[in-house]
Parts: structure tokens; sequence; C-alpha cells
């Protein structure tokens, strides 16, 4: 029987990540629960243990329930009925048997019902349901949204709210509007007090994933007379209290079981979360993290099953007498696919990994003071995290993408016609690249990184690492030489003091930046397990090669007085329309 944990051994291969030791032993607080709770591990070896358990039962429920059930979630999709959104029938199938397999509330604390896991394993879970089903993908993991209510909270609000999301209540967080899309500054659902304290909530949230879920956290303006986001506030909102409609349901290309809605809000009463004002300046951007990470799972996920699907059609179909998985032009596309797939996975719990440190500790802080060794650790894990995170959002969000693409490229025709799954992988792909921000943004996020040297460090301590094998060292060479040339980029563009050549260049030293951490990091994996990485290193390096030398070629020929031609090119379109 198919099982999506253990036909991937390259998912188990990461429990053995340098940094879990660490992160289990934060998460765990040392293992104090094991007196409590009887589910708690006692040690790591244990703890790793009760990981593999839930892994294998999610692989199982991942290949046995929710990806048999897929394509009748993609035909059917969610509507809307008397202002309610339903879901597709597949779909209460799949909510009933992720919250009998236990999977709702994971990374929660024990006491609320949780299972205390770590983000890296949390996205591993995700990452197979990602594979199985992405739309339900969006449904489950926005669970997720509980971690802001948990960091932000009040005491009273986590012992109510989160037992309900580890039994199985689902969540959305409504952020953008109609007039606010990425610039969320602009939001303008307004929040008003009563005269006795209660909130309301009264305007329009529109393109909400899981928008009429249980419980929702709604940034909304608090502050009257305000138009910027030193105005907005966060509050929960719970669907039992009424006052909030679903107006419409997007009919979108893919991802057709996640319900986009768009929401009408009128007297709806709500709680605010933590203090006023801090909404969208503090703890939206530690949702949107989440979500970024969690898109970065949800895209492995479709990469996993792209390659899947391309490497299967490829050894069945006979062309010219020969399974076309012999043709030059066939492997080149699956090494490539699987190359991607597999430097991607490792930039995510890379990125999991750092995330689980700073996260930990920063809990740690609200229960006693850090020691000044543990400050200095969570300091260092925040920016760590904070630098991968629009790596690993962006670079998976386009892979995923590729790999679906090419999926249909090896399937030929057939790749085209519905009843094949690629094409379906192919429409869900596209939205991981907008959502959560856009790739572009992820290059916002990351830019100042590349400029300040902070990946540049990253990169040079990873060539020191003292534990490339040497059947690797050849290619860490190679890294080396595109280490040289992406350095010599980077203090061209700053040289040259041109914010507008800055920008325009910004997304090509993004790309060398995910091409040369992608590299190391594949190269570091393939050290460990040579049996199940060293073909994708040997692959990735040298597509991160045609890439950095190609950018970096580009970017040192470029002039600054070139813009106007691009700006004049656009302006003329726009004139012929």
């Amino acid at each position: 029987m198919a099982n999506y944990y253990t036909d991937h051994p390259e998912i188990a291969f990461y429990l053995n990540h340098p940094l879990m030791k660490r992160i289990v032993e934060l998460k765990e607080r040392n293992y104090a629960d094991k007196d409590k709770y009887e589910d708690a591990p006692v040690n790591f070896e244990d703890a790793i243990e009760n990981y593999k358990r839930l892994l294998e039962i999610t692989g199982d429920l991942a290949a046995n329930t929710l990806e048999p059930n897929a394509e009748s979630v993609d035909l059917e999709g969610p509507h809307l009925e008397n202002g309610r959104m339903i879901y597709a029938s597949k779909t209460y199938e799949n909510l009933a048997a992720t919250r009998q397999a236990g999977l709702w509330g994971v990374s929660m604390p024990r006491q609320y019902g949780g299972l205390n896991l770590p983000n890296i394993i949390f996205s591993m879970l995700s990452e197979m349901i990602s594979a199985a089903d992405a739309g339900f993908q969006n449904i489950w993991s926005l669970q997720s949204c509980i971690d802001t209510l948990y960091e932000f909270g009040s005491e009273e609000q986590r012992a109510k709210y989160i037992p309900m999301v580890s039994e199985g209540a689902t969540m959305s967080m409504d952020l953008t509007e109609p007039d606010a899309g990425s610039d969320l500054q602009r939001v303008m659902l307004k929040a008003t007090q009563d005269e006795d304290g209660t909130w309301r909530l009264n305007g329009v949230k529109r393109f909400i994933t899981n928008g009429d879920s249980d419980i929702h956290l709604t940034l909304a303006r608090s502050e009257k007379g305000t138009h910027d986001g030193r105005g907005l506030s966060m509050f929960i909102y719970d669907k039992r209290n009424g006052g909030v409609t679903v107006r419409h349901i997007e009919k979108k290309l893919g991802i057709h079981g996640s319900p986009t809605c768009e929401l009408v809000f009128k007297d709806a009463k709500a709680e605010l979360c933590g203090s006023c004002r801090l909404g969208l300046i503090k703890y939206v951007m530690s949702l949107m993290n989440g979500a970024r990470l969690g898109i970065a799972a949800q895209s492995v996920g479709v990469e996993q099953e792209a390659v899947n699907e391309a490497m299967a059609y490829a050894k069945e179909r006979q062309q010219f007498g020969k399974a076309i998985v012999t043709f030059p032009a066939v492997y080149d596309m699956l090494s490539r696919s699987k190359a991607k797939l597999d430097a991607g996975r490792s930039l995510l719990y890379q990125t999991a990994a750092y995330v689980d440190i700073y996260k930990s500790l920063e809990d740690i802080s609200r229960e006693r003071k850090l020691t000044p060794e543990e400050r200095q650790e969570m300091k260092k894990y925040s920016r760590l995290a904070d630098a991968f995170t629009p790596i690993a959002k962006g670079s998976n969000s386009e892979y995923a993408s590729q790999c679906a693409y090419d999926a249909i490229s090896v399937h030929g025709g057939s790749g085209f016609i519905m009843e094949y799954k690629s094409q379906r992988l192919y429409r869900d792909a596209r939205i991981f690249s907008i959502y959560e921000g856009t790739t572009q943004l992820q290059v916002v996020a990351a830019v100042r990184y590349i400029t300040n040297g902070t990946y540049l460090n990253i990169i040079k301590e990873m060539l020191a690492d003292e534990n490339i094998c040497d059947c690797m060292k050849p290619l860490a060479a190679r890294v080396e030489k595109m280490v040289d040339k992406y350095e010599t980029a980077i203090e061209k563009v700053k040289a040259d003091e041109n914010q507008e050549e800055h920008d325009f260049l910004a997304r090509r030293l993004y790309d060398m930046t995910a091409d040369i951490i992608g590299s190391m990091l594949i190269i570091r994996d393939a050290s460990s397990a040579p049996e199940l990485f060293k073909k994708s290193a040997n692959v990735y390096v040298r597509m991160a090669e045609e890439e950095v030398f190609g950018h970096a070629a580009y970017i040192m020929d470029f002039k600054a007085e070139e813009l106007e031609s691009f700006r004049a090119e656009e302006t003329t379109v726009e004139s012929d329309n």
C-alpha cells in the first residue's frame, strides 16, 4: 500500500538534521511533560520515534484517503448557500479523516490538546498533505494561524480557542480587501467599540482563503482617522457569534478545493488579539512569515507529486520502440525537476529548523529570563529565519510551477488532457508564487540581506564546512567560482549607487543567492547520504552555474541609462493599447 512518508526516504533524512537535537530539547523543555502527559517523549530518541509514527500515519492517510479524493474535490469545488460556504463533499471526508488521526492543533502545547510538534515536523506533514491535494493542504495548514493567537493572545483566549483547533476547528486569516492587496496599510475594515467595550467589525474582506472558517484572525482599522499601518489591530472572530456572511466564492484556475471568499462583516462581534495598533506592524508579520513557510511546504509537496507523475509516465510510455525515459531530452527534464525538488526540500527544512530554534527560545522567554547565551542564540536564529524564509518561499513556489510544467511536457499531448493529474498539479502550482507575497515581494524581503552581506557570509561558512565529503569537493569548488561572480555582481550594483538600477537587478541577485545556497545545501546532504542526493547535487550545481554565470554577465554589463529604454518600451505598449 502506498505511503507518502515511507515511499520517500528523503523526508525521513531530515529527521537527522544537524539542528534537530537542539530543536527537540527546546520544544520539549528538556522533556518536562513526560510526568504529566502519557504521550510526551522521555528523551530525544523517544521524540523521534513519536514523529516517525505520526509521519507514517499521515503518509498513509495522504496516499489512501486524500489523494483518491482529490480529483472529485477538484471537479466539484465549494459552493455558496444562503451566505455560507459549503465544501466539496469529499472535503468533509478529508476533514473527518484528519481529525480522527489527531492532525489538528499539532504545533500547540499539550496543555491545550496539541501535540507540541516543532515546525520542521509540521512542514513534513504539510508537504505530504499537499502532495495528495494542495487545495486541502490550504484548509488544513491554516491551523497554523493558531500560532499567532498563542503568541500574542491572552491566556483566556488561548484556553478558549486553542482546544477548539486541536479538536479540528478550521481557521483563516482575513487580511486582504478590494482596495488593499499587497499594500495592507490601506486596510479599512472598521473596528469600533460599544459602550460596554465590545468590539464590532464592519466592512468587506476579499480573497480570503477558507473564508468561512470557524475562527478568523482579522486585520481591521481600530484607530479612527488613521490611514496607515499604525492604525491597524488584530481581532479574533468566532463564527458562532454571527455577523459575517460569504458574498462570493471565487472561481479559480486551480486549488479548487480551497474556497477563496469575499466576506461581509456587519457588526460582527470580535475580540482584540494582543494590543491595539500592532496588528500589521507586529502580528501580521509573524502570521505572514508562518504562512510563507507553509507555502514553501505546499510547493515541495506538489514538486514531489509532479516528479512522481512525470517519472511514472516516462517509464511506461513507449516511442520508437523505447521507453521515453531513455531519451536525453526527457531525462534532462526529469533530472532537473528532481534536483529542484531535493534542493528545495533541503531549503524548506533548513528554514524550518531556524524558525524552530528562535520561536522556542522566544516562547521560553515568556516563562523565564533567558541566559545571555540563549539571547544570542535567539537573535542569531531569528535573523537566519528572517533571511531564509523569502528564499524558501520564493524558490520553491517557482520550482513547483516549473516541475509541474515539465511533468506536462513529459506527458506530451496527454498532459493537456484533463484525465491526467499533471494538468491539475500545474493549475494548482500557479498560485504559489502569488499568494502570501509574490516572488517579487520575496525579492524585496531578501534584497537587504544580499546587499549587507548576510547571505554571502552564510555561503562562505557553508563552503568552509569540514563535513563535505571528498566526492562532493569538486562540486564545492564549482560553487566557489559562482560565489566569486556573485560577490563581484553585488559590489557592482552597490557601487553604481542607483536605486532604480538596484531594484531592477534585484531579482537576478535573488536568483543567484537561491542557486548558491541551494547548491551548498544539496552538497551537504549528498555528503551525508550520497545514495539519496548525489545525482541531484551534480545536476543542481550545474543548473546553478548556468543561471549564476548568466545573471552575473547581465549585471556586469548593465548600465543605469539602459533603464530608460525599458521604460520607453513600456510607454509605447501602453499607448498602442
